[in-house]
């Protein structure tokens, strides 16, 4: 397992490709009878029969993309050669390997596979780039988007190819590299000709909190090529029909996009109110570190906070994004420090393991989540930077080297922000800065509804 920055090392590409479109946000029915037998007026076309009516399973009561399109008969892929990018949490509502799925499916060739970081089935450790392979357990090509050359698929990758089919789980979280993966396929298969099936997915933190530091052009990079705050607050099938109908976000030109085909397969039973625990599904870990909904939650929570100074996350290599600790800093300092926070929704206890590489014991603080509506998912981050500066009185911001400042600001993204901690240290108005983008995020996700597929 580990921490955040070498989960997503820079990768860092044009900026002046990427200025965004969200920088202008502030972003079966009955056999019909026989015909009589005596002269009539032609009769009108029988309607087509309407799809069976689907009742919500108690145990699950979201179908995911690739649950709908099995119970649609597969028509959005029944007669295609497809690729399919796809990872381990690539799964139906009972845990059913999509690629599984797709390839027993009838009508539907699966000619090949694609993969993100982490690998198909999560094999290569996170920031680890891999080569093409054949896949032992299906004999498959898979073709690596995380390869360290290009994140595009190729012609000759997508060649013979009528569509690709998209399943990846995001956690919600801009730096995550599962999106960027998804509009990198995109760019590719409009460039080619080649037809984008998304089947999607929920947004394990639900679709109405939307909170962060949106991101400056200058730092869209591999970790963020999306301009949305954050925490963006949605799916993997909205993001890409931002992709596809706003302009500036793909890296191909505007007629190239606006011919491009592109086709989600949206869930049923989703709500936006619904968190990862609402959907009856059970989480597949989407990279080693993070193995459960905690740490989906614990992403934005204090990660950006461990980038610069003497933060850490996870205590040994439990509680993954939600266990911290301050090199050099006792526990009870720890403590009183960031109670003295009074972060609303946030509490604070100790807890302590047995590092199992050592067999040393750990401590650190756990950080709950008491109040969801009040919680404001980066605000912890952003105070850790501050007082990461009082703990270490040299400013480990204006000591940063070059990469790391840039590493630091490609995942967080806003360089005034930078540059404030760098100069004032823990004197920072953290809430000066909340209070802007908070500003600014709702006239985001009031623009970004355009997009939304779900209530």
């Amino acid at each position: 397992m580990f921490p955040m920055p070498i989960l997503f090392p820079g990768s860092l590409r044009r900026a002046a490709a990427a200025a965004a479109v969200l920088a202008g946000f502030a972003g079966c029915s009955a056999t019909p009878p026989p015909a009589p037998m005596i002269a009539a007026a032609p009769a009108a076309p029988a309607a087509a029969p309407a799809p069976p009516r689907w009742v919500p399973d108690p145990e699950h009561p979201v179908m995911l993309g690739i649950d709908v399109l099995k119970a649609e008969g597969f028509a959005a892929v029944r007669g295609k050669s497809i690729g399919l990018l796809t990872h381990a949490a690539g799964v139906n509502m009972y845990g059913v390997s999509t690629v599984d799925i797709l390839r027993s499916a009838p009508g539907v060739h699966v000619a090949c596979l694609f993969s993100a970081e982490n690998g198909l089935s999560g094999e290569y450790p996170s920031g680890v780039n891999y080569p093409d392979h054949t896949d032992a357990r299906t004999g498959l090509v898979v073709h690596s988007l995380y390869n360290g050359v290009t994140h595009k698929p190729t012609k000759a990758q997508l060649a013979g190819l009528d569509a690709v089919v998209i399943d990846l789980q995001d956690i919600g979280s801009r730096s995550y590299t599962f999106v960027s993966a998804m509009k990198f396929c995109i760019d590719g298969c409009f460039e080619n000709g080649v037809e984008v099936i998304v089947l999607d997915r929920p947004n394990p933190l639900g679709g109405l909190k939307v909170d962060g530091p949106p991101l400056d052009p200058s730092w869209v990079s591999y970790e963020g090529e999306f301009r949305v705050p954050y925490v963006h607050g949605l799916t993997m099938g909205e993001l890409a029909r931002l992709a596809k109908d706003a302009p500036g976000i793909l890296g191909v030109p505007d007629a190239v996009r606006q011919r491009g085909r592109l086709t989600v397969i949206p869930m049923r039973g989703w709500r936006r109110s619904m968190r990862w625990p609402d959907t009856g599904l059970r989480w597949v870990p989407t990279s080693p570190y993070v193995p459960d909904f905690s740490a989906v939650e614990g992403y934005p929570l204090t990660g950006l906070g461990c980038q610069i100074g003497g933060f850490k996350n996870g205590i040994g290599s439990a509680y993954p994004f939600r266990g911290i600790s301050y090199h050099g800093v006792r526990l009870d300092t720890l403590e009183r420090e960031m109670r003295a926070l009074d972060i609303p929704g946030l509490e604070f206890r100790r807890v302590g393991v047995l590092d199992p590489k050592t067999g040393k014991p750990e401590s650190g603080l756990y950080v709950e989540i008491t109040d969801w509506d009040q919680w404001r998912p980066t605000e912890l981050s952003l105070r850790m930077m501050a007082l990461a500066c009082k703990f270490d009185t040299r400013n480990p911001f204006a000591m940063a080297s070059r990469a790391d400042a840039r590493r630091f600001l490609i995942l967080m993204g806003s360089t005034a922000f930078y540059k404030d901690l760098a100069a004032h240290g823990d004197r920072v108005d953290v809430g000066a800065y909340i209070r802007d983008w908070q500003a600014r995020n709702a006239v985001y996700q009031q623009q970004s509804r355009k997009y939304w597929i779900y209530n």
